[in-house]
């Protein structure tokens, strides 16, 4: 009786479902016959052949009708109209209306309201509203054509989802990903896989993993593995905005800006790019590395701006400066560089250390070779002073006085020292065997000029010296141990590149918190207030430019 029962209930459950597959229905056909024995089980239609299926109406020339298997064959001048949302072309195609899917082959073109799709292979699943081509595609809309190896579209969403080799290509730009979504109706690509979008009407490129880039406007917003090719530098970072129509570009973490023209990288975790303008600024931990040929220079300051384009280009650095190479360390309150020149300038109680002297004075600067991009001379000028802790008494320190201070650098070495003007000396001797100190020189004179190797002393000469004394260690003033003047400041030292992002020790009262926020808004601004006057120039610069033609 079960067993009855079950196979009632099996036999009505088809019932229904047959019931609810409607049937593929001939509106016209010139010819309708039969052939046995070449097609069992089918209706041949000859002729002007029209069949429809819920909302959908199949033309062809001939074909094939299965009615009991609701399956329909149609060869030559395919046409397949849904409403008025699609209309296809094809040679063949092949209609299962139980399943609702339509294949068709051969010369195959699909149009919409938004677009054109042609392919030689496309499947059509009318219910889940979706096109597929399992082959070349290619996509024509009013604003881009789109090409890839295989696709779907959510005729719905007016969505394509396109993968491998994927172009999309207007007059300006061309996007090549492995794996995108593409609406038709809005023109966003939104890139799942390895993407590079190249501006066709000049050298820039970008390319990320993830992202979307807006056709119309050619703005761009990349969040993995983004990287901007402009003219004379690359930008890379975590997450990269882009407005190609504005030059404009702004980046966050993992920031590295490589200048391929001054061989040099700024890295931070947030930037600011102008292309038209060839300028940046960068803050949030920046750090400038000049690459050199056996070290690197690293600067690093509350804000980094770099202005200008390549042949006047120049580089400043604001509040809180730190300066590190394995030879050289320096610290002052900011920093200008001219890129073209070579010049760097150092602002506010300037601080270097080189091997073991402290150098300080009222402004330093350093010469790098424009060719070689090493570091060629060293001017401390106004107040220069120089000291140099003992190597076994930490109590007592060589020290250099005078007007001004100039160094020579050898391969990145500083191997000569001349100090210029009101010179005056104080020299610790030791035995070079047992180490204990046997004299203490004090001399004045015009100028000194010491010759280094590995940082240390090796020569001296005075010129026009005027007086000199030499003392054992027990009869030396104290009170002449230091020059006036004499500061100290190794504990400021960083000793390693790391050490430039630490903050120097300050007051935890509210009054310097504050000031602090103060001095960094006021570098952000001053950095904005710089590229402003930029524009300005570059502007009335262009005004009379067109008023003289």
């Amino acid at each position: 009786m079960k067993k009855i029962l079950f196979l009632i209930f099996i036999a009505s459950s088809l019932q229904v479902i047959s019931q609810k597959t409607k049937r593929i229905r001939i509106l016209s056909s010139e010819i309708t016959t039969t052939d046995e024995d070449r097609y069992p089980g089918a209706t041949v239609l000859i002729n002007n052949v029209k069949v429809a299926h819920e909302g959908a109406v199949l033309d062809c020339k001939r074909a094939l009708l299965y009615k009991e298997k609701n399956l329909f064959k149609a060869v030559g001048e395919v046409v397949i109209e849904q409403g008025d949302s699609i209309i296809q072309y094809s040679d063949f195609a092949n209609y299962d209306a139980n399943t609702k899917i339509a294949k068709s082959w051969g010369n195959v073109e699909v149009n919409d309201k938004e677009m054109k799709l042609t392919t030689d292979t496309l499947y059509f699943d009318r219910t889940k509203q979706e096109l597929f081509y399992p082959t070349f595609g290619k996509i024509k809309d009013k604003k881009n054509t789109l090409t890839s190896d295989r696709g779907t579209y959510y005729l719905e969403s007016k969505k394509f989802t396109a993968k491998t080799r994927v172009n999309v290509v207007n007059p300006d730009n061309k996007l090549e990903s492995d794996h995108l979504d593409y609406y038709t109706n809005s023109n966003l690509a939104y890139i799942y896989g390895p993407s590079t979008v190249y501006n066709l009407k000049d050298s820039t490129k970008i390319y990320a993993e993830k992202g979307f880039f807006d056709t119309n406007t050619d703005i761009s917003y990349f969040v993995k593995n983004a990287k901007l090719y402009l003219k004379n530098k690359t930008v890379a970072a975590d997450s990269l905005y882009y407005d190609k129509r504005k030059g404009f570009a702004s980046a966050n973490n993992k920031i590295k800006v490589i200048d391929t023209i001054q061989n040099s990288v700024i890295k931070g975790n947030y930037a600011e790019i102008f292309e038209l303008q060839d300028s940046l600024f960068i803050v949030k931990k920046p750090v400038a590395i000049s690459i050199m040929e056996k070290d690197s220079l690293y600067i690093h300051g509350d804000t980094i701006l770099v202005t200008g384009k390549k042949d006047n280009r120049i580089m400043r650095t604001y509040h809180n400066v730190k300066i590190f190479k394995s030879n050289l360390q320096g610290k002052c309150d900011s920093i200008h560089s001219n890129q073209v020149t070579g010049l760097t300038r150092m602002f506010k109680n300037p601080i270097l250390w080189s091997g073991k002297s402290q150098i300080t004075g009222d402004s330093i600067q350093f010469l790098t070779n424009k060719e070689t991009n090493n570091l060629d001379s060293l001017r401390v000028l106004q107040n220069s002073f120089i000291i140099q802790k003992d190597s076994i008494d930490p109590n007592y320190f060589n020290q250099i006085k005078g007007r001004n201070i100039y160094g020579k650098f050898i391969d990145n070495d500083l191997r000569t020292m001349l100090v210029k003007g009101n010179a005056e000396s104080l020299y610790h001797s030791r035995n070079e065997d047992t180490q204990v100190l046997e004299t203490i020189t004090k001399e004045i004179a015009s100028d000194i000029k010491f010759e280094l190797e590995n940082n240390e002393v090796v020569q001296t000469t005075y010129f026009k010296q005027s007086e000199g004394k030499t003392y054992p260690p027990s009869e030396f003033p104290e009170e002449e141990k230091k020059f006036q003047g004499f500061i100290w400041r190794e504990d400021e030292q960083p000793k390693k590149m790391e050490d430039i992002f630490i903050k120097d020790k300050v007051s935890d009262s509210k009054t310097d918190t504050k000031d602090k926020k103060v001095k960094k808004n006021k570098a952000a601004e001053k950095a904005k207030k710089i590229l402003e006057d930029e524009y300005l120039k570059r502007d009335k610069l262009k005004k009379v430019d067109e008023e003289e033609e």
